[in-house]
């Protein structure tokens, strides 16, 4: 009996120079079918889907154990990779699965979920062909990561981590802080970073890096499944050392409408070249924007501390949850701290209050600021003594994985009851 040809799993990146945590491989465009016997186990697969690295695949749940499996192959094609429960014992599942092997296709791959904890069992499933045996109750962090076994090449090396940056308001400076973080990796880590400027018609990051690139991430859409890894190379332009761009063209000859998935490819291939990948993405609510939130590794929302920020920040933050219900919170930059004579919402409290954690508060510097957006420079180039510099390393450090800083920078602010008392009386 056969399902496939046995793979050993990849070997770990145990290497020392492995200075930042790699981002998660999404499973292939797959179809999965599971066959279970109880509802408590259907209910765990089904949980599975909402894990972002199988936003490709295909989960159908059946009933009826190996068996219903049996029936259900002997006048069906099989999927890519059928997984069933049995709750027999080790005699009774190996001959359940010399049954299910009359009826699969070679390429077939097997999970079995059973409730027998055997290490004897363990050896003879994988000898025979099977690709994993979890023993039950098991979550579906475990179900999804025996998946993405499967379908990881052997000796694959770990992909890039991939961050986006989004603002909850516009001009909250979503796009300043993308690309001074990205400055601050490429110096601190000595890593390299890609940024891609997703805000096509009114991207900045040919502007504040002082670049104007012939091509950019248009040329990439336009070339749909054509684009490759060496296409992608050439357009992707050097701004700095360790730092390139995928610019947007920033005109309006033409809109800006995209399918949910057009950027996915792009996103993954920036992934195999490149250790880190931001996403420096535009202040728009569409299929395409809600998709790629979904599947990136870590997500940044940028906020001015005041109420329209507050609200939107808070309808990001849940809505992003609810999309990665498995995944860490996405974190929080409150940006502009201290503009003169407007009441502000203390940085702690709007992190409360958004329910993220707090990776920063960078203070309003007119002059700083517009030097360095004038100039086509980053922060750290105008001012290497700045201290906003040691907020940018921090946030950097945090989204690559070497740490989780408390929050930098401190301003004092008025609290949130005391903004609404204002606005009362105000009104």
């Amino acid at each position: 009996m056969s399902f496939l040809n046995n793979d050993p799993k990849p070997s770990e990146d145990n290497s020392a120079a492995a200075e930042i945590a790699s981002g998660a491989r999404l499973i292939p465009r797959i179809t999965i079918q599971a066959f279970c016997e109880h509802s408590q186990t259907a209910q765990l697969v089904e949980s599975a889907v909402h894990d972002r690295r199988m936003s490709k695949v295909a989960l159908t749940t059946h009933n009826g154990g190996i068996e219903g499996a049996v029936e259900t192959y002997r006048s069906n094609p099989t999927p890519n990779l059928i997984i069933v429960e049995t709750g027999g014992g080790r005699d009774e599942i190996m001959a359940s699965l010399e049954r299910l092997a009359e009826v699969c296709d070679a390429s077939t791959r097997l999970i079995v979920l059973g409730h027998v904890n055997d290490v004897v069992l363990y050896r003879e499933l994988i000898r025979a062909g099977v690709s994993e045996y979890l023993v039950l109750p098991a979550n579906a962090q475990s179900l999804v990561s025996a998946i993405s076994d499967i379908y990881v090449a052997d000796g694959a090396a770990p992909i890039g981590r991939s961050v986006a940056f989004i603002a909850a308001k516009g001009g909250a400076g979503a796009s300043t802080i993308a690309h001074n973080v990205s400055w601050a990796i490429s110096q601190t880590l000595r890593q390299n970073v890609l940024i891609l400027d997703m805000d096509l018609p009114f991207g900045t990051a040919g502007l504040n890096f002082n670049q104007d690139p012939p091509n950019g991430i248009v040329d990439a859409l336009a070339a749909n499944d054509k684009v490759d890894q060496t296409m992608l190379d050439r357009l992707v332009s050097k701004a700095a050392s360790h730092i390139n761009l995928l610019t947007a063209p920033a005109t309006l000859d033409r809109t800006a409408d995209f399918a949910e998935r057009d950027f996915e490819q792009i996103v993954e291939m920036s992934q195999k070249s490149t250790p880190v990948v931001i996403l420096d993405l535009p202040h728009v609510w569409t299929a395409w924007i809600r998709h790629t939130l979904a599947t990136v590794d870590e997500i940044v929302i940028v906020a001015e501390p005041d109420l329209a920020n507050l609200r939107n920040a808070k309808n990001l933050a849940d809505t992003i949850k609810a999309l990665r219900p498995t995944e860490s919170k996405p974190s929080l930059v409150v940006n502009k701290v201290a503009l003169p004579k407007r009441p502000e919402i203390g940085a702690a409290e709007f992190a409360d209050s958004v329910d993220c954690k707090l990776l920063g508060q960078i203070p309003f510097d007119a002059a700083l600021f517009g030097t360095a957006a004038n100039n086509g420079q980053m922060i750290a180039e105008v001012s290497s003594s700045s201290k906003i510099n040691d907020i940018y390393r921090a946030i950097g450090l945090h989204v690559t994985g070497r740490t989780a800083p408390e929050a930098a920078g401190k301003a004092s602010s008025l609290k949130l009851s005391s903004l609404f008392s204002m606005r009362r009386k105000a009104g």
